[in-house]
């Protein structure tokens, strides 16, 4: 059957139309076709977004790590699964073939399992991008436990509220990790957090940068003598195609961060298909994603997309820019690297780096350059497309999210035409809407509005952990029936999306949805802070990077401002995480409010930008000449 891999745009109509019309039986037909299935399902699809329920491939059996590593071994079992490329160039990379991958998530998963974890159970990972990342995932899937993966650029307080918010049992970690030039105490970061983690009964620490660590007696232990010692034979714990395989936080516009739950049998399908497609992948190509495995990026097109076709996949463990901004085009260049995906945030700061750094490089395999995170803006686009691609290597410029678990809008290399700063066309099985401010949805084309999706596809998440209700009200309560992406979108004339950014209080920066209320929670804890308000501003080189206003308690705080906005600026590390440190922080002695109470970030946000032609009527605000005030002192 060919609509699993789409070669020509009349393909792409004739599948998306199959894919709209008869939705169980395409998705019935991608998933008999390409995956071993332990136990046929007994029905396609059931769903109901009211309450919200979703549920594919319904009593279907499987594990995915069979249909990510055993169902090669014998037809490519010496081919390179995964291409680990270390921080420092000077350090070896490492080949780790399927076969060799297969040995190393038994091992592991036999840990695991001498440790008491079991099919449900929580495990934490708090890993640097190195094989034992990979392998520990893997190995929990193996098993049946439910990962939960923890960006190792997270604070104590982060690692602690995911690690408690989904109930971990065990937790892995290393001694540290090296990023650029710097080393990281990741124990020590860990053991920060394990104070206020009474649920975690085990701690693995892998060995990377061989510091002199902590080791709690009975919690904890080295990872490599267990590994050692374990057997390479672990039968595959067989699922429902239903059961959790992760649990994936992403921040909240309020409160804590949300548990995305993400299953086993839908998100395989979708995450094999959209990647064998977005990236046209061949049999012997190299693809590397230069996502962290931390954020959902990682976990579908670094790893489970990729090995579930049976790919090369590079997982890359250092920064663009160390030891210099050549360092992306010199790993394209020494793996040959076909299918190359990063962030609009990596290509806005090479781009401003002088181009010697790509012009020593053969850069000639790359095929297919791919963009993620945010839109792309068209400065950032056409330096990709020229520099990098040499014109000759389509962009896909990706939209979807941590919820989607898999990519929702994006063109097909050598199929659809693009277009710079438009995602183009929706992914077969995708159905989106534009809906107005009244819930109506908006037909035709030349329209702008919310971005909605009206029907379920396999990669979804089927709930947020421990609280559905919450699930219910975040994206099934804005608009009836349909799935609110929380993003505004504008369709053209021919029918292309164009992303134009967050409707709610998350904002993009470098690639990381942050919720601006953990921030402002963080600095309005500051001895000397009354109150504050977190907005977004544009940023050449992050996209938008965050201003804070801040009210301090004593009106005539005699305070060095420099060190209140230091100290400030450490709480939010802490609680949070560098990250979401703001670029600027803006001392203001009130903030404009509506007469109900409420904080007028519309206009902070312009006076941030510097757009304040126009800020609208201000009259019905509460104290409308602070806005001047604050407007004087934006400077």
């Amino acid at each position: 059957m060919s609509n699993y891999h789409i070669k020509n745009l009349e393909e792409y109509f004739q599948v998306y139309r199959k894919s709209v019309r008869e939705p169980a039986n395409f998705w019935e037909e991608v998933a008999e076709e390409h995956f071993t299935w332990r136990k046929r399902w007994d029905n396609v699809l059931s769903w109901d977004f009211s309450k919200p329920e979703v549920k594919w491939f319904e009593n279907a059996k499987l594990n995915i790590t069979e249909n990510c590593i055993d169902r090669f071994l014998f037809t490519r079992g010496d081919k390179t699964a995964i291409i680990w490329e270390p921080n420092e160039p000077s350090e070896e990379a490492r080949h780790i073939s399927y076969l060799q991958l297969h040995k190393m998530v038994n091992k592991f998963a036999n840990v695991l399992k001498e440790k008491g974890i079991k099919k449900g159970d929580r495990v934490c990972i708090y890993l640097p991008m190195i094989p034992e990342l990979a392998v520990a995932m893997l190995a929990c899937a193996r098993i049946g436990a439910i990962h939960s993966v923890v960006f190792a650029g997270f604070s104590s307080k982060a690692l602690a509220t995911r690690t408690n918010d989904s109930g971990c049992k065990i937790m892995i970690t290393a001694d540290g990790s090296y990023r650029g030039s710097k080393t990281i105490d990741l124990k020590g970061i860990a053991d920060g957090a394990l104070k206020d983690c009474p649920g975690v009964e085990n701690v693995l620490v892998a060995k990377r940068i061989n510091s002199d660590i902590h080791m709690e007696e009975g919690r904890d232990e080295w990872l490599q003598p267990l590994l050692d010692e374990a057997s390479d034979e672990c039968a595959p714990e067989i699922m429902d195609a239903e059961d959790p395989l992760f649990i994936l936080y992403t921040s909240g516009s309020t409160g804590k961060p949300k548990g995305m739950m993400h299953t086993t049998g839908g998100y395989m399908v979708y995450t094999a298909y959209t990647f064998k497609n977005v990236f046209q992948y061949k049999e012997d190509d190299v693809y590397w994603c230069t996502a962290d495995i931390g954020w959902i990026t990682g976990h579908s097109y670094i790893l489970y997309g990729p090995l579930a076709n049976g790919a090369t996949t590079v997982m890359f463990e250092g920064t663009p820019s160390y030891p210099d901004a050549g360092r992306f085009w010199q790993i394209v260049e020494k793996h040959k690297v076909n299918q190359f995906y990063t962030a609009p945030t990596a290509i806005r700061s090479l781009a401003k780096t002088s181009s010697e750094f790509v012009e020593k490089y053969d850069l000639s395999s790359l095929k297919v350059l791919g963009s993620v995170g945010e839109p792309i803006n068209e400065e950032a686009w056409h330096w990709y497309n020229d520099h990098i691609g040499k014109k000759k290597s389509p962009i896909v410029d990706t939209w979807w999210q941590t919820e989607t678990g898999g990519i929702m809008i994006s063109p097909i290399p050598y199929v659809t035409p693009s277009k710079p700063t438009y995602a183009t066309l929706p992914f077969p099985g995708v159905q989106p809407a534009l809906m107005d401010e009244k819930g109506e949805e908006i037909k035709g084309n030349q329209v702008e509005g919310r971005l909605c999706i009206k029907f379920p596809w396999p990669g979804m998440a089927r709930t947020i952990w421990g609280n559905h209700d919450r699930y219910r009200e975040t994206y099934f309560s804005t608009f009836k029936n349909m799935y609110f992406t929380g993003d505004g979108a504008l369709r053209d004339e021919v029918g292309y999306y164009r992303i134009t950014g967050r409707v709610d209080d998350v904002i993009i920066v470098s690639g990381h949805n942050l919720g601006t209320a953990p921030i402002e929670d963080a600095i309005n804890e500051h001895p000397a802070v009354a109150e504050s308000a977190v907005v977004g501003f544009p940023h050449e080189i992050k996209g938008n990077a965050l201003y804070a206003y801040v009210i301090l308690k004593e009106v005539g705080e005699s305070r060095d401002r420099e060190n209140l906005r230091k100290e400030i600026n450490q709480s939010i590390s802490e609680k949070v995480g560098p990250i979401a440190k703001p670029e600027i922080v803006q001392f203001v002695s009130a903030l404009p409010k509506t007469r109900s109470g409420k904080i007028m970030r519309r206009i902070l946000r312009k006076i941030a930008s510097r757009q304040t032609e126009n800020l609208g009527d201000t009259s019905t605000l509460l104290n409308p000449e602070i806005v001047d005030e604050i407007i004087s002192e934006r400077g």
